[in-house]
């Protein structure tokens, strides 16, 4: 694998454990109620870790699908949270120099799940102690959420600097539909790539779609276009107006100030 990666001038970002497809997590893994597995959930993440080490990663990711409920009266939420995060607190302090990263989703495969909101998560990475405890933005996860993605990255910036990697597609807001980046949001977009800037964000961008009818490969080639054409018209634009305008809280002049980004009119 390494061979054929170097071949090919790539390198791996992020692995994610695989807690959630197999049938025994179907009642959560970090936060199960049954210590049994949550101990195997832990040693399968440790095994990983170690994997995502060995192929030149820094960026272990939680994707926790399962890790929630669905009914009223199913769960406890503040013990199940914090065996989430007594898990995480593990594999924090098993590799402290590797990037334990969460992905957070409102919903799906449960009806609710424990990492839901970019605040919660939040909350949960700061519970553990660790600074290397960050999260993963999804665009479309946040989108779903009814965040707005920029105010995330602001946020995660704010509060110890903890946005670690973004997974980035475009949706309509009711379900995770990992669309082709910028077909729908465009605008929104436009805030996004300019906080990622303001707060000098380095970390990586990946495209994560999943194109159902359309050509796999020209889905996400048009995704990068997107991509490339939305930064360029943010590193065109004229930072300090974009400042002034934030300053203002005036509603018309977000409005004017977005055209002016789009038509590159900063006369």
């Amino acid at each position: 694998l390494m061979e054929s990666l170097k071949n090919r001038d790539l390198e791996i970002v992020s692995i994610a454990a695989d807690i959630f497809t197999e049938e025994k997590w179907k009642k959560g893994s970090l936060s199960s109620t049954d210590p049994s597995i949550r101990k195997e959930a832990i040693h399968h993440s440790k095994e990983v870790i170690d994997l995502t080490e060995e192929l030149g990663s820094d960026i272990f990711t939680i994707w926790p699908g399962q890790d929630g409920y669905d009914y009223i009266f199913q769960a406890d939420y503040i013990k199940s949270r914090q065996y989430f995060i007594d898990s995480l607190a593990e594999l924090c302090e098993y590799k402290s120099d590797m990037t334990i990263a969460l992905e957070y989703k409102m919903k799906e495969p449960r009806t609710h799940s424990y990492l839901n909101t970019v605040g919660t998560t939040l909350l949960m990475a700061q519970a553990t102690g660790y600074k290397n405890c960050k999260l993963i933005i999804d665009y479309g996860h946040a989108l779903l959420g009814y965040e707005n993605p920029a105010e995330s990255v602001a946020l995660l910036h704010q509060f110890g600097n903890r946005l670690a990697h973004i997974h980035i597609n475009d949706n309509y807001r009711y379900w995770d539909d990992d669309m082709i980046v910028g077909s729908v949001r465009t605008h929104e977009f436009l805030e996004f790539f300019y906080w990622l800037r303001k707060v000098k964000y380095s970390g990586w961008m990946t495209i994560d779609q999943f194109p159902y009818r359309e050509d796999g490969k020209e889905a996400v080639e048009e995704s990068a276009v997107w991509m490339d054409y939305l930064e360029t018209l943010i590193e065109s634009a004229n930072f300090a107006e974009i400042e002034e305008t934030l300053s203002k809280g005036d509603g018309v002049l977000s409005s004017r100030l977005m055209r002016k980004i789009i038509s590159k009119d900063w006369k």
